[in-house]
């Protein structure tokens, strides 16, 4: 919920009397319930919509995968070259110098892509500093 706790909506509930009064208080509460409501009934609204839009594919469609938070450019490239690492052995003959050769390759690349990717997030974190993101190569 926003990383809101009870103890910090609590500390807000507190504030919230004693700036807007307890007079005013009931009326502001009131408006804040609507405002969700609205906001539910809009969702659901939406909901609707796209379930008529879509029709019976709707249901089918797993929107967990569809979840933007899961995109790990790291997994994605590392199940890639165990693909092709799978794909390297299926056609070479099992045991051959060509095929260990291919293994030990694809082990490699995973390894700097791996490092390449860890080394791309480290540049993108905040300077500690300036508080934003900050791109040497840019200026």
């Amino acid at each position: 919920m926003l990383g809101l706790t009870f103890d910090k909506l609590l500390v807000i509930l507190v504030i919230a009397i004693f700036v807007v009064g307890p007079e005013r208080l009931p009326g502001y509460a009131k408006k804040l319930g609507e405002l969700v409501r609205g906001v539910k009934r809009m969702a659901d609204g939406a909901k609707d919509r796209l379930r008529d839009e879509m029709g019976p594919e709707f249901d089918d469609v797993d929107w967990r995968q569809l979840d933007p938070r899961q995109y790990d450019p790291r997994r994605i490239i590392r199940d890639a070259l165990v693909e092709d690492e799978k794909a390297a052995a299926a056609s070479a003959v099992g045991g051959s110098t060509a095929a260990r050769a291919a293994r030990a390759r694809a082990a490699r690349e995973a390894e700097s892509s791996e490092q390449a990717a860890d080394a791309a997030t480290e540049a993108n974190t905040p300077d500690p500093k300036v508080g934003f993101f900050f791109d040497d190569e840019a200026t």
